[in-house]
C-alpha cells in the first residue's frame, strides 16, 4: 500500500507539473536478455585480456574502463601506442600511434537491452532482419554467422581497428591481415585471434564448459569470444535501479531541484523529443552542431578531419553531421561527452546543446580533455567554412535555459545514476588466463 500511495502521489505531482503523461513506464525484466552467468565470467576474462589485441597490449577495458564510467575519461584517446589508463594515458615513445582514436570512447551501459539494435556513434552496426546473418554492419555480406546479437557483433570490430587494438600492419600479423582485407575464416584477423585464445589450455576448458557443442579447442570460433564478450556487458552494467526508476516505480522521489529539473527535461526544455523512453534515447540520429576535434573520420586514401556522422553510412545528405542519440542512463559518469568528447563538463554540454549554433561559435576549447600529441586538433573549428556546414545542418531549435535550469537538468541527470551499474557485478579481475597485464 505504500507504494501505492507513493506513485499516487507522484502522478499527481508530475501531472501538476505536466509532464506525466511523458514520462515511461517502469523497466521490466523483460527488457533485458537472459544472460548465463558462466558465459559472463569468461566474457569477464577476455574483456579484461589484452590477448585480443594485434600486439596484445590492449584490451576491450583499456577504452572502456568502470573507473571512467565504462568508458575512459578522455575526449579521444590512444588505443594501440598508448600507455597508461584515462587522464594518464600517453604515448608510447618506442610505439608512437599514428593518431588519436577518432571518436570518444561510448559507454557500455544497458546494451543487454533488448531495444539497443543500433550501435556505434553513426549508427553503422544494426540489426537487419531481411540479412542472412541478421546483422548490417561494413562487412556486408561477407560479416560471419554466428554472432547472437548486434552487440556481440559490435565487440568484434575494435580489434579490427588500426587505432584501437590491432596496431600497424608493420608490427604485427593480425593488423597485416585486416590491411589485406582477410578478416574471415580460420586464416582471417579474426580466426587468428581466436586460436590465440584457443591455445591457452585454461581458456580452452571454460570455453567448452560454457559452449558443450565445441568438440576441442579447434572449433573455438571468434564468435564465441564475442558472445561471452557481449554476455558480460549485458549482465556487468546493466543500469535500472537509479532514484529515478524507483520514482517511475512509485518508491521514492527525488530532490526539489531534480524534480525541476525533470518538469524542464520533458517539458519547456524538450529533451524528451530526443532523450526518450526508458533508456533515454530514441536510437535515431540527429545533427546538434557538436564541436569537431581530433582526426574525425576519413578512409586512407583522404587528408581531411572531418566527421560527417550518420551520412558516412548511408550517404543521405539529411543525415550529414548526424550521431546517434546516447542513451542518459549514469550520464554524469561517463564525461566528456559528445561524438567526439569536447565537453568535459556536463553544465557546459547542456549549455552548449540548448543553443548549439550558438555554442558551437563560442566553443571553449579547454572543455576538450586531450592527452598530449602533436597534431592540430582543431583544424576543423579553425576553418569558417567548415563549421558553417556544421552549423547549417542543424535540425534543432534553440532552448533558452537560465543558470538555474541548467542546474536543475544536472540534478535530474545525477538522478539517472544507478549505484550499482558503475563498479559491476562481477568487477575487474586480479590477473587473466594469458598472463598479460589487466588494465586497472
Amino acid at each position: 500500500m505504500q507504494a501505492l500511495s507513493m506513485a499516487a502521489i507522484f502522478i499527481a505531482a508530475t501531472t501538476s507539473l505536466g509532464v506525466a503523461q511523458q514520462l515511461p513506464a517502469p523497466i521490466q525484466e523483460d527488457a533485458f536478455h537472459a544472460v548465463d552467468p558462466e558465459e559472463a565470467k569468461l566474457g569477464q576474462l577476455l574483456f579484461y585480456d589484452p590477448i585480443l589485441s594485434g600486439n596484445r597490449e590492449v584490451a576491450c577495458a583499456t577504452c572502456h574502463h568502470p573507473k571512467f564510467g565504462t568508458s575512459d575519461g578522455v575526449s579521444l584517446s590512444f588505443g594501440d601506442g598508448g600507455i597508461g589508463l584515462g587522464s594518464t594515458r600517453r604515448v608510447d615513445p618506442n610505439n608512437r600511434p599514428e593518431q588519436r582514436i577518432p571518436r570518444n570512447s561510448p559507454a557500455l551501459f544497458n546494451l543487454g537491452a533488448k531495444e539497443f539494435t543500433v550501435l556505434f556513434h553513426d549508427g553503422r552496426l544494426e540489426a537487419g532482419p531481411t540479412l542472412p546473418n541478421g546483422i548490417r554492419t561494413p562487412l556486408d555480406a561477407d560479416m560471419v554467422k554466428g554472432f547472437a546479437s548486434v552487440l556481440s557483433a559490435q565487440t568484434m570490430f575494435p580489434v579490427l581497428s588500426r587505432d584501437e587494438m590491432a596496431g600497424s600492419h608493420k608490427e604485427n600479423g593480425i593488423a597485416k591481415l585486416v590491411r589485406q582485407g582477410v578478416i574471415t575464416g580460420k586464416d582471417g584477423a579474426w580466426g587468428q585471434l581466436a586460436q590465440r585464445v584457443a591455445k591457452i589450455d585454461a581458456y580452452a576448458q571454460r570455453f567448452q564448459a560454457v559452449y558443450p557443442t565445441l568438440n576441442s579447442s579447434n572449433d573455438i570460433a571468434f564468435t564465441d569470444i564475442s558472445n561471452a564478450i557481449a554476455a558480460f556487458i549485458e549482465l556487468e552494467w546493466r543500469a535500472d535501479n537509479a532514484p529515478f526508476d524507483a520514482v517511475l516505480r512509485g518508491e521514492g522521489s527525488l530532490s526539489a531541484r531534480a524534480t525541476s529539473g525533470m518538469k524542464l527535461f520533458y517539458g519547456d526544455a524538450g529533451c524528451a523529443t530526443c532523450h526518450s523512453g526508458p533508456f533515454l534515447t530514441d536510437h535515431s540520429f540527429h545533427a546538434m552542431a557538436t564541436p569537431q576535434i581530433g582526426p574525425g573520420k576519413a578512409a586512407s586514401f583522404e587528408a581531411h578531419q572531418r566527421d560527417e556522422g550518420r551520412f558516412r553510412v548511408t550517404g543521405r545528405d539529411e543525415d550529414r553531421f548526424a550521431f546517434r542519440t546516447p542513451s542518459l542512463r549514469n550520464v554524469a559518469l561517463t564525461a566528456p561527452y559528445g561524438h567526439a568528447g569536447a565537453h568535459k563538463d556536463l553544465s557546459a554540454f547542456i549549455a552548449f546543446h540548448a543553443n548549439p549554433v550558438r555554442g558551437l561559435a563560442a566553443y571553449d576549447r579547454t572543455q576538450a580533455a586531450l592527452p598530449p600529441y602533436e597534431d592540430n586538433d582543431f583544424a576543423v573549428l579553425d576553418d569558417p567554412l567548415q563549421v558553417a556546414e556544421i552549423t547549417n545542418a542543424v535540425q534543432a531549435e534553440p532552448v533558452d535555459l537560465t543558470s538555474n535550469d541548467i542546474a536543475a537538468l544536472v540534478a535530474f541527470m545525477n538522478s539517472l545514476t544507478d549505484p550499482i551499474s558503475p563498479n559491476g557485478r562481477l568487477g575487474v579481475p586480479d590477473t587473466v588466463p594469458s598472463g598479460l597485464t589487466v588494465p586497472n
